[in-house]
């Protein structure tokens, strides 16, 4: 969970997961939307994956990268524990 939330603790990360919300997409396009270099793209990029906050796939000579749903769902309900 630690790993989860050091993820989540950095904006660019967060604005990745809202790009991979909407669709899946490889590290170039991710890249495409920030104005940072894309060894750091691929660095945050591995944050999410050690997080297990998204997975990669390699189809031909692209990896596409994808939002894990079912993480976010188990995070969602740990913070739900909290509600009184």
């Amino acid at each position: 969970m630690n790993a989860i939330f050091k993820a989540l603790n950095d904006a660019t990360r967060r604005e990745i997961l809202e790009l991979l919300k909407i669709k899946d997409l490889t590290a170039g396009e991710i890249a495409a939307h920030f104005n940072i270099s894309k060894p750091s793209i691929s660095h945050h990029l591995d944050i999410l994956k050690q997080a297990d906050l998204i997975t990669s796939e390699k189809k031909g000579q692209f990896v596409i990268y994808s939002i894990n749903t079912t993480i976010m769902e188990d995070v969602l309900q740990w913070i739900l524990t909290f509600k009184k």
